[in-house]
């Protein structure tokens, strides 16, 4: 976990930032009023202060101030429109570009394609895109940036029947380290385009991506809840991964929140959380969301059946815990969650006293599986399951002290020791290898050495240049 850095890099001077971009660019210092709300990131509790904030609207004036900061020495850090638990957007001592004025939508619907920007959030592009009956594969949570989630991956509520969002990345609009505009796709620096579609933002600043759309005018989802047990907790994961690849299942395990549409007697008491999105043939949602409804019945019935037909983009709420919070996790890969050690995560979300702590299990195969592990960065295509453990704080000194719990418990539960970028609380190296181990670590790091050769991008779960 960081959520505090040391910035050891030369000062900024607003003024002649300001004078390098020109009036219409605005840039917000420490010293203006509105510094503190433009520096705050979703989770709060991150006290970074970046030495300006640049609020570009263009791929050019993002380029000004990338040549800027690459002159004066000073890191980069890109806000790319959603939450940042760790505060990447927004580093210590630099120059920090919120991305949150490019937010254009350009629709295809004949050729089935978008132009979006960089700092859109997924919400807001499915529900434009939804308005035709399209979409592209996101996470499960819209107030996400499409740049952040894109560049590690993106696992969601499709994935299974329609992969990843880099699955869906058909070209990108980039602005790298030398401060040039360059496009990318798989004929036009096709390296570059390899390296985006998973490693993170580490080879520049994407001002634009080109995404696919799918024909997918309603979905059958929703949330499905019910008592906690061994049993119950293995038997949603085993069938979610023996589901047709039309079901994709997020599991969250987790005391259940207040929420007026549960129980009040459940409040506090650790639940299953299904949360599914079929998008196969309307007609066979029943069947195929029948195993999960078998699992809830033998745990003592459902406490809520929230599964219903709705548009794709309404199953993209929520967002990370609001207020002066801090999070620690870790993440993993694993085949499945069988009896045994689904009673070792019940007991220890019992025994742990984190004002919100939670195990969540997204079941993974379908067309994720589908693509070779060597086509994108993304390279752990054959794993099952990626889960990640959180336990949530006020501040961040208490948190620090669940990081050994946390640490544990997913030390229980993974198989093998890969980590999925985007569940990443910490951006040093050993969670970049991690992420992307063996050869896709050392081509990685060769694409970085041609594009940031001095690690101006290094506000990631960084990659350092061969």
């Amino acid at each position: 976990m960081s959520v505090t850095s040391d910035p050891l890099q030369p000062s900024v001077s607003a003024g002649s930032l300001r004078s390098a971009l020109g009036a219409a660019v605005p840039v917000v210092a420490p010293e203006d009023d509105g510094y503190a709300a433009a520096r705050a990131i979703q989770a709060g509790g991150v006290e970074h202060r970046p030495a300006a904030i640049v609020r570009p609207t263009d791929a050019p004036e993002v380029a000004a101030a990338v040549r800027f900061a690459r002159d004066a020495g000073v890191e980069v850090s890109v806000r790319s429109g959603g939450h940042s638990v760790f505060g990447l957007g927004a580093a210590d001592g630099s120059v920090a570009l919120d991305l949150r004025g490019l937010d254009g939508v350009e629709i295809d619907v004949e050729g089935r394609t978008a132009w979006v920007g960089g700092g859109i959030t997924a919400g807001a592009y499915s529900h434009a895109a939804g308005e035709h009956g399209l979409a592209t594969p996101f996470g499960d949570t819209g107030g996400v940036g499409v740049g952040g989630i894109t560049l590690g991956g993106g696992i969601g509520l499709l994935s299974r029947s329609l992969g990843m969002t880099i699955d869906s990345l058909l070209g990108a609009e980039v602005v790298t380290a030398d401060g040039e505009v360059v496009r990318t796709d798989a004929d036009h620096e096709p390296d570059l385009f390899w390296a985006l579609r998973g490693g993170g933002g580490n080879f520049g600043v994407v001002t634009r991506f080109r995404f696919a759309l799918h024909e997918v005018s309603q979905v059958v989802g929703g949330v499905l809840l019910m008592p906690a047990t061994p049993e119950s907790v293995a038997g949603v994961v085993a069938a979610a991964d023996a589901a047709p690849p039309g079901l994709t299942v997020i599991v969250m395990v987790m005391p259940a929140p207040p929420m007026p549409m549960i129980p009040d007697q459940w409040h506090g008491r650790v639940v299953v959380m299904a949360n599914a999105c079929w998008s196969g043939p309307r007609d066979e949602a029943d069947a195929a969301l029948a195993p999960l409804r078998d699992v809830a019945a033998r745990a003592g019935g459902a406490l809520l059946d929230g599964l219903r037909p709705a548009p794709y983009a309404s199953l993209l709420e929520g967002g990370p815990p609001g207020g002066p919070v801090v999070a620690t996790g870790r993440s993993f890969f694993a085949d499945g969650v069988d009896e045994t050690a689904a009673a070792h995560l019940l007991e220890q979300l019992e025994s742990c006293d984190a004002m919100m702590r939670a195990a969540q299990l997204r079941v993974l195969g379908g067309a994720v599986a589908d693509v070779p592990a060597d086509a994108t960065a993304y390279p752990h295509r054959a794993a099952r399951m990626v889960g990640n453990v959180a336990a949530v704080a006020p501040d961040a000194a208490t948190a620090l002290g669940y990081t050994p719990w946390v640490d544990a418990l997913a030390g229980r539960l993974r198989q093998g020791d890969a980590a999925y970028v985007n569940f990443s609380l910490d951006g040093g190296e050993a969670a970049a290898r991690a992420a992307y181990p063996g050869a896709t670590w050392d081509r990685l790091r060769d694409v970085k050495r041609r594009y940031d050769p001095q690690n101006l991008f290094r506000g990631n779960v960084n990659v350092p240049p061969a």
